[in-house]
Parts: structure tokens; C-alpha cells; sequence
């Protein structure tokens, strides 16, 4: 050592520190080398005449760009803070700081306390102007050097990826097969499993509804046991995370997805915190290659679930939810004529009855209430008319779709079973292959096979419940559907939610006006294809409710109240199977009060001008007996 790299005598007496880092957890395993010359730094400092050296290695496996906290940097300070550090070795530069705030503090506490900064090429004093300019330019220089390796790694993996070659994750259901890149698992199970997610989304409009559907049938979806390799499941019930996971990701759709989440910086404690999984919008994705491999729905179907996904959520201007039951027919598929905006849906009275209505609250006073019942019974009727031409066809390729349906469980069971029943003899085999006097592991092995076998068990009566449907839920006659469109739509196993999807399903929209002065809604209905035809409905007067009598009811009332008594009229109406408004048989007090109420005449004898006779007078000239408690259910008449 000469004589200009010898240190001064109260330097020497101080500590020595050693600063190790390394930049990764992968480097710390693989990179022995470098983290060797690193500790023989010890010896480097006992060299040159330090007595107490210290070792601070906190920060292997951290960066030092300044975006991660580092406790064995702190620590150093910390120490030079207090005086007790002479000099601080290191390989280089590099190690102690990537970027020039951390650098150019440590070099400025070095001065302040006359510490050395050493390395394999010689011992620096902050306080010497040429050292100390050195010095900064050996720290620029290494934060330069980190920019330019990270930027051409990010330009390298950018370019690799815009080609598609980049080997990213993939979703469940896909695979990186060595010759021939990316491609579907070769798992059939779990294939059917994802199909069957898509289909059941294109059948219900609503993710919630496909996971209550999955359950119900008890459907299984796997969740990684091997971390993210992909080679290994535990095949677990289907979460709702897991449905939402397949119907948004592009990758089912046989597009390469590459930068649709981002980056966030924030300042903490003052230092730079860098936050990663921030989803971007979709047309801000670095990279996005349609048609790269092979697909479980088309992109059509994918951008097609993810308006009905959007719609749901927030049910936007021009989209339309899906069907979500309740007792309004049209619930989110009308339109107000005059501004263009949704009609809500309230539920007012006793008896809680749905309402129309174009009012939010952040836009100016609604302008159209609507009651539903009226609306929702004529659009029925309206759609009913218009498939009535089609209702055989319809009904065969209803038919087919249950057929498929049920095709699609006994499946998902069969490939169940398969796995099942592959572990059980996986199980079997590995027991079998254990020796029996060492009962710590061969017990273990044991109840695995059982529980192995009881999963056969299980899966094969599921197997035959498929195959032998219920009593209670017989397989629907499609075909007397067909014959009577109108019992179908009305017959009590068919739920709001059912109708509600059929409207959907042959509706676009359709936009409601009222026109005031002729109490007349009309109702402007956009068909699916691009047909458009109007309907006008009679809109209620005030105080009239939809527990009012049937325009039927009251026309038969009309036609019998001038030869009929009440009591005859009602018999007639009970036998007819008519109802009142509140749902209740016909009695001659009610008939009295509707001719009331609706200025209807009430029963008058025949008159004594010749035009008409009694049925005595009647009998009398004709000489024949006059019959008994004349009926009008025997077709008498009471006049001749």
C-alpha cells in the first residue's frame, strides 16, 4: 500500500462497514460470485488497518432504484450519522445506489464526518474536490446504466410481445406447449368447464345468474395447485370470480393480450412507491393480437358479452340490461320518446303494482309516468301474435337446446367421473405400492384411497340423477307449447325472469309516448332484425286501477243487463270463468253495482206494445205449458 492510499490514524480507529446487496432474490441464489467478492471486502478493510468491521447485508434481494425500501441503506446512515463509520467499502457504486438522490445524501454525510468511500480501485475522501467530482460521476454513471438496462429489456420484451412470441401467463384453459407455442389445454374437462361458462352467459345475459346456475348443478372449476405453472388442480366449487375471470379476459377469444394493466407512483415518506395491477381502458392496451390462437367463443361473442357485462353494471344510455326478474315485464328496455332517457321502475300501491316512469335525480322533472300492467299484458300479447307464426319451429329448436342442455350436464358429470376415478386408482396403486408395516404413511395412503372412492361414489350418482330426471320436473311436451302460446306464457312455472329474456331476445327497444289529451300511450317497438311496428294502448283515467273489470266482462254485461236479471248475468260470468277486477266470483249485488258505475240499464220486463211478450203471455197464445225456472244456461229465450 503506498503511502497516498494510507489512511489516517483516527479513520482507522472507527468502524469499517461492508455494504452487500443484490438486485433480486434470483441473483442472491444464482449470482454466488458476486456476492462473494462482496464479503471478501472484510478482508479488504483488515488491509488497510481496520480492527472492528461490520458487515450490513439487510438488503440482498432489493433494488436500489430508489422505488424499494431498503432497512440495511437506513442503517448505514444511521451509522454515519452518529460518527462511528471511517469508511464504507464496496464493489462499486452500483451496489451502495442506482439513483442520484440516495448517491449524492451518502456522499454529502461521508463529507460531513471525513468517512472514505472505498472500492476495489482505491479509497476516496468526499472532502477532496476531485474525489468528490469523481465520485458524482461514478453515481451518474451507474444510475445511467440502470436506465439504459431496464430500457432496452422493456424494448426487448415490448417488441417480443407486439410479435406475439412474448410467453406471458396465460389464463386457465391454455398452455405453452414447446413446438407449437401457445394452444389449448389438453385437459377435456376443464375445456368443457370454460365452454360451458360461455354458453350459459349467452343463454342468461348475467354472469350472477350463470354462477347460481353452475352451482345448482354442482359444476366444479379448477384452481391452480402448483402456483402458476398450470400443471396441477384442485378441482374446487365454482366461484364467482371465476366466472367474471373467463367472460372478461381476451385471451378466450383467441386474442393476444399484452399491457392492459399499468403503473402508479406515488411519494411516500420521500421516496417513490411504485404500485403495479392498475387495469387500463381497453383501447390503451400496448398490445392486442386478434386471431393468434385458438379460441373458445369468436371476438364478435366477446365484445357482445362484454356490453352485456357493462350494461349490467351500470345500465348506460342505449344499452339494456339483462332480464332480473321482479313483476315489471319491460323493466329497462323502455325509452322515453321525448328525451331519450330509461324509464325506472317503481312499485306503488297496497298491492304493490309496477310503474313507468322517465325521472332521475340528477336531470330536470320526469316527463311521463306509465302504469305497467296494461303494457306489460299488450307488448305479451303483441309478442305472442308475432310468434305464433313461428311457434312450431320455435318449439323444435327449443326443444333441441334442452336436449343440448342436458348434453352439456351429463358431460361435465362423465368427465367428472373420469377424473375421479382415475385418482382412485392413482390412490389404489401408490397404497398397493407402500409397505404395510409402515403404518405412519400407509394409513395416510388409505384414507386418500377412500376418499377417492367416495368421490366415484359421488359422481356416479350425480351420473344417474342425469340420466333419470325427477318426477316432480317432467321433461316439458314443447309441442303443446306450440299449439298454445298463450298457456305457456301465463302457466304458473313460467317466472317473470323467463318472459323477460324472450322479450329481450326478439325486442331491441321501444320508445313510449302518451299523448295526454287522447289518454293513449303509444309504444314504437324496435324488433330484432330491424322491424319496427307501433302499438297503442288506453291509458287509464284517474282513479281507474288495474283492479278493474275486463273490457270482456263488461261487454257481456252490456249484451245481457236489457233480458237478463242480475243473478242471471252473474251465473253466466261464473260459468264463463270471468273474474271481477279484485279477482272474486260474480254475485247479482256486484252486477248491480257495476251497471251502476258504468250507467249500464237494468233489467226491464217486456214491454206492452206487441213487440215483445212475457213467456206466461208467450205461452199462453201459443197453448203450450210454460216451462219451469226458465235458465238461460237451456238457451230459453225470455221473450218470444
Amino acid at each position: 500500500m503506498t503511502n497516498a492510499n494510507r489512511l489516517p490514524a483516527d479513520i482507522l480507529k472507527r468502524r469499517a462497514v461492508v455494504y452487500v446487496r443484490q438486485s433480486t432474490q434470483t441473483q442472491v441464489q444464482t449470482n454466488l460470485e458476486s456476492k462473494r467478492r462482496q464479503y471478501d471486502l472484510v478482508n479488504e478493510a483488515k488491509l488497510r488497518g481496520f480492527r472492528d468491521v461490520v458487515v450490513i447485508d439487510d438488503d440482498l434481494g432489493r433494488s436500489a432504484s430508489g422505488a424499494v425500501a431498503r432497512p440495511g441503506f437506513e442503517r448505514l446512515v444511521a451509522l454515519l450519522c452518529a460518527g462511528e463509520v471511517g469508511a464504507v467499502l464496496c464493489v462499486d457504486a452500483s451496489r451502495l445506489a442506482r439513483n442520484g438522490r440516495d448517491w449524492h445524501h451518502l456522499l454529502e454525510l461521508c463529507g460531513l464526518v471525513e468517512a472514505r468511500v472505498i472500492d476495489l480501485d482505491g479509497a476516496y475522501d468526499p472532502c477532496r474536490a476531485n474525489d468528490r467530482l469523481l465520485l458524482g460521476m461514478t453515481g451518474s454513471i451507474s444510475e445511467f446504466e440502470l436506465n439504459v438496462l431496464r430500457t432496452c429489456m422493456l424494448d426487448a420484451k415490448r417488441e417480443k410481445a407486439h410479435r406475439g412470441d412474448l410467453r406471458i401467463s396465460v389464463p386457465i384453459g391454455y398452455t405453452w406447449h414447446r413446438e407449437v407455442g401457445l394452444g389449448l389445454d389438453p385437459n377435456l374437462r376443464l375445456q368443457e368447464v370454460i365452454r360451458l361458462i360461455f354458453s350459459r352467459f349467452r343463454e342468461l345475459g348475467s354472469a350472477r345468474q350463470v354462477l347460481l346456475s353452475l352451482r345448482a348443478e354442482q359444476v366444479h372449476f379448477p384452481r391452480p395447485s402448483d402456483g402458476r405453472t398450470l400443471a396441477h388442480f384442485d378441482w374446487v366449487p365454482v366461484r364467482y370470480r371465476n366466472v367474471i375471470s373467463v367472460l372478461k379476459n381476451p385471451f378466450y377469444a383467441g386474442a393476444y393480450a399484452y399491457g392492459k394493466s399499468g403503473k402508479q407512483m406515488t411519494i411516500v415518506d420521500g421516496r417513490a412507491r411504485k404500485s403495479y395491477k392498475h387495469p387500463k381502458p381497453f383501447d390503451e392496451w400496448d398490445v392486442l393480437l386478434r386471431d393468434h390462437h385458438e379460441a373458445y367463443i369468436d371476438w364478435t361473442g366477446f365484445e357482445r358479452n362484454q356490453k352485456q357485462l357493462v350494461a349490467n353494471a351500470y345500465g348506460k344510455a342505449g344499452d339494456v340490461k339483462s332480464g332480473r326478474g321482479g313483476r315489471a315485464l319491460l323493466a329497462g328496455i323502455l325509452s322515453c320518446a321525448h328525451c331519450g332517457r330509461r324509464l325506472s321502475v317503481a312499485y306503488t300501491g297496497r298491492i304493490p303494482q309496477p310503474v313507468y316512469r322517465c325521472a332521475r335525480f340528477d336531470m330536470p322533472p320526469k316527463c311521463m309516468s306509465l302504469g305497467g300492467s296494461r303494457i306489460d299484458a299488450a307488448i305479451g300479447k303483441e309478442l305472442l301474435r308475432v310468434v305464433e307464426p313461428m311457434a312450431i319451429e320455435a318449439a323444435r329448436q327449443a326443444e333441441q337446446m334442452h336436449m343440448g342442455t342436458l348434453n352439456e350436464q351429463r358431460r361435465i358429470v362423465e368427465l367428472e367421473l373420469q377424473q375421479a376415478q382415475y385418482d382412485a386408482t392413482l390412490a389404489e396403486r401408490r397404497y398397493a405400492a407402500c409397505d404395510p408395516d409402515n403404518r405412519l404413511i400407509a394409513a395416510q395412503l388409505e384414507n386418500n384411497w377412500e376418499a377417492a372412492l367416495r368421490r366415484v361414489q359421488s359422481c356416479q350418482t350425480r351420473l344417474k340423477a342425469v340420466d333419470t330426471p325427477a318426477t316432480d320436473f317432467p321433461t316439458p311436451d314443447f309441442s303443446a307449447f306450440a299449439e298454445d302460446l298463450s298457456a305457456a306464457w301465463n302457466a304458473p312455472g313460467v317466472i317473470m325472469r323467463v318472459r323477460q329474456q324472450l322479450v329481450r331476445a326478439l325486442i331491441v327497444d321501444i320508445v313510449a309516448d302518451v299523448d295526454e289529451s287522447a289518454r293513449v300511450v303509444s309504444l314504437t317497438i324496435h324488433w330484432q332484425g330491424g322491424q319496427h311496428s307501433q302499438l297503442c294502448v288506453r291509458k287509464p283515467r284517474s282513479g281507474e286501477h288495474a283492479c278493474s273489470t275486463s273490457d270482456e266482462a263488461l261487454t257481456i254485461i252490456r249484451s245481457m243487463a236489457t233480458r237478463w236479471s242480475d243473478q242471471d248475468i252473474a251465473a253466466s260470468l261464473n260459468q264463463m270463468g270471468m273474474r271481477t277486477g279484485q279477482s272474486k266470483t260474480w254475485t247479482a249485488h256486484r252486477v248491480s253495482f257495476i251497471r251502476r258505475v258504468r250507467d249500464i240499464h237494468a233489467y226491464r220486463s217486456a214491454q206492452k206494445d206487441g213487440e215483445w211478450l212475457t213467456m206466461f203471455e208467450a205461452a199462453k197464445q201459443l197453448g203450450v205449458t210454460q216451462p219451469c225456472n226458465p235458465s238461460p244456461y237451456q238457451g230459453a229465450d225470455p221473450a218470444c
